[in-house]
């Protein structure tokens, strides 16, 4: 249920917050492209645009908390 919670939470910050949302895409699919790293690039792509919204999704929680922490780094440099 916890997750559910996250994961409903960081779906909302990605549809209201356009500067989230696009770091968020950015992360996941950089996180994305080192999992699929022996495709080419063009694959990659084409890969991309056929799972972003599931990636996005699934990976919603974890991205948002990654934003969080990078932009406390920030702030306390």
């Amino acid at each position: 249920m916890e997750r559910d919670n996250m994961m409903h939470g960081a779906r909302t910050a990605l549809n209201q917050n356009q500067e989230i949302r696009d770091w968020c895409e950015s992360f996941l699919k950089s996180k994305e492209r080192q999992a699929n790293s022996a495709m080419t690039d063009e694959d990659f792509e084409k890969h991309w645009r056929y799972h972003r919204p599931e990636i996005m999704h699934s990976g919603a929680a974890e991205a948002v908390q990654a934003y969080k922490s990078e932009k406390r780094k920030v702030k306390s440099d």
